[in-house]
């Protein structure tokens, strides 16, 4: 892609043509796997009363840049992954932001996984401003354009597929902890897994 087409391509429009790649990716993962752009996902619930019998909630949502989700029975699905999108540039504001997003989402869907994706950052590679204030981000990733090199797609690929499995297993182990032979475990790690440039 050229320079005047990179300035011109929008981050929705990246977002979208990403999001194809990654939805074909998925489904041959797992066919009740899906991927979708400009999606709502609530942020909150908030009890307005109670009464006996009911109570009264009003819920609020904030719109994805990525969201994959899982498909259930009917019309039940579950969101898996949210990748939020940036084109040429992410300040620190914009991580904080990104971050404090990412820890309502995940208050309301323990088990969802959230990643910042960055494109035409050029060779300067990921910012430190990204790891210093995304604490809430589970992954972090910046492409030198906005095609990505074979390299980067396989990476993208990767760290999906991975953070799909986690959500899965972080599901179950938040709510099937009481059930009939469940999987136990002794411990948990949260690695940090860098990718070169080079």
């Amino acid at each position: 892609m050229t320079t005047a087409n990179k300035q011109k391509l929008s981050e929705k429009v990246w977002a979208e043509s990403v999001t194809e790649k990654l939805h074909d990716f998925i489904t041959r993962l797992d066919s009740n796997f899906a991927a979708d752009t400009s999606q709502k996902l609530a942020y909150s619930n908030e009890i307005r009363q109670y009464d006996d019998e009911t109570t009264l909630s009003e819920e609020n949502k904030f719109e994805t840049d990525i969201l994959i989700y899982e498909k259930s029975e009917g019309k039940t699905w579950k969101p898996r992954l949210v990748i939020e999108t940036k084109i040429n540039s992410v300040n620190t504001h914009d991580s904080i932001t990104y971050s404090h997003k990412a820890h309502l989402h995940k208050t309301v869907h323990p088990y969802l996984r959230y990643g910042m994706f960055i494109g035409a950052m050029g060779d300067g590679g990921l910012p430190a401003r990204v790891l210093r204030h995304g604490e809430q981000f589970d992954f972090m990733l910046a492409w030198r354009d906005t095609d990505g090199s074979k390299k980067e797609w396989d990476a993208l690929f990767s760290i999906v597929r991975q953070e799909l499995a986690i959500s899965q297993r972080l599901e179950e182990s938040l709510y099937e902890n009481r059930a009939k032979g469940r999987k136990r475990f002794f411990a948990y790690h949260r690695p940090l897994v860098p990718y070169p440039i080079d």
